[in-house]
């Protein structure tokens, strides 16, 4: 059974999925980490939610605001021992929901081309490919995308 928990950056199982994922994005990117990881310091998100498995931590994801109606949705993880449960997506729309509780418009995220499974997952989740945005600009290896909140 997957439950919910809406939290915040010093949640300490938030805290230790994020450094799990960070050990597997060090492994998929490889030389490019370092310029990646600048932008995901967990000290600026105020909104988390962490996904228990049988009680478990399984799986975190987050939002900051991006502009005035659009958050950015960041720190996705499902560690491996929980993938293809649900976790994930049940995550997301928690975030989703949350945004559009404090009246966001839309959500955009970036994830790494080499995220095969990420960029497949986003495309399932109504999420479509965007022009790359901010840092992401002229970063080939990025994809960028956004969804409305309906």
């Amino acid at each position: 059974m997957i439950h919910l928990v809406r939290t915040n950056s010093e949640d300490s199982d938030f805290i230790n999925l994020v450094k799990d994922l960070d050990a597997f994005l060090k492994i998929t990117d490889g030389d490019e980490h370092e310029f990646y990881n600048q932008y995901n310091n967990i000290d600026v998100i105020k909104h988390t939610v962490v996904a228990y498995f049988n009680g478990e931590p399984a799986g975190c994801g987050a939002f900051k605001m991006f502009e005035k109606d659009c958050v950015e949705i960041k720190r996705m993880f499902t560690n491996a021992n929980f993938r293809g449960k649900g976790v994930a997506s049940k995550i997301l729309k928690e975030l989703e929901v949350w945004a559009k509780e404090l009246n966001y418009k839309s959500c955009i995220l970036e994830t790494g081309i080499r995220q095969t499974e990420a960029v497949a997952f986003y495309k399932k989740s109504n999420y479509t490919l965007i022009p790359n945005y901010g840092q992401y600009t002229n970063v080939s290896n990025s994809l960028c995308f956004k969804k409305m909140l309906s």
